[in-house]
């Protein structure tokens, strides 16, 4: 595995025991394997190459080198990206970039959720959107790292055009997306139901870059909703319909023609 350079944060207090637990969740349940490698295989062959924006713990970079992909993975937080560099640091066709991702290049602030790394987040609506949502109570975003960031295009230029991006930075998606102008064959991006709106800019975010269709698979089921893929104002109009209750989800976007 390649590493390009570190932030400058070092590992926040008290998130070695959830890190351990992420890496039981992400990587010790194999039985999750089968359907994440059948619901990706729709969009990565051998030899393709895939960018995981939001890495957390590496479990879908595991996901693409098995289907044969290069990777390019970005994950800003110093304690998942060691986590990487010890499950991937011998494989060659991973390139760690330890970095947020974002509309312009530089520097963010991400807020760390020590307890729960997995929410993590360069998003200030985000927080406050959970502060009192139901599902979310207890979750504390309780200490601040400055990282870098740097934009899609520019991943772009530097390690070529990928089949597939996969975007999950809690909240920050729409930031991702607006530095990207490239028209890439599909991508996927995370929405929340307390943030739906995040979820419908997203989208017409896309639509501006190319002619997009959308698929949706709910929570970690890698299970996607519809046999084919449905116009933008469809998803828009399903996501407005979900309830609360279901929390969270992968919106898939495929180019047409």
């Amino acid at each position: 595995m390649s590493v390009q350079p570190a932030t400058r944060a070092a590992l926040p207090k008290g998130t070695a025991k959830s890190l351990r637990r992420s890496l039981r969740v992400y990587h010790g349940d194999k039985s999750r394997q089968p359907a994440m490698d059948a619901l990706y295989a729709r969009f990565v062959a051998p030899g393709d190459l895939a960018f995981d924006i939001g890495s957390h713990v590496g479990d879908r970079i595991s996901c693409f080198r098995r289907l044969g992909a290069r990777v390019v993975a970005l994950e800003p937080q110093p304690g998942c990206a060691r986590a990487i560099r010890i499950i991937h640091g011998r494989d060659s066709l991973v390139t760690l970039v330890q970095a947020a991702c974002g509309k312009s290049a530089g520097e963010v602030t991400l807020k760390i959720n020590s307890a729960n790394p997995t929410v993590s987040t360069a998003s200030d609506a985000f927080v406050e959107a959970a502060q009192g949502a139901g599902g979310w109570e207890g979750q504390v975003w309780d200490q601040a790292v400055i990282v870098p960031s740097v934009t899609l295009d520019a991943l772009i230029a530097s390690h070529g055009q990928p089949a597939f991006i996969k975007v999950d930075v809690e909240g920050f998606e729409l930031s991702v997306l607006e530095g990207l102008t490239a028209k890439v064959p599909a991508l996927s991006f995370e929405f929340t139901t307390i943030q739906k709106d995040v979820a419908r800019a997203c989208i017409a975010r896309l639509c501006q870059i190319g002619d997009y269709r959308f698929n949706l698979a709910l929570g970690e089921s890698q299970v996607l909703t519809f046999a084919e893929a449905i116009s933008a104002d469809a998803m828009i109009n399903h996501i407005e319909a979900l309830p609360h209750e279901a929390n969270s989800g992968d919106v898939y976007a495929v180019l047409q023609g």
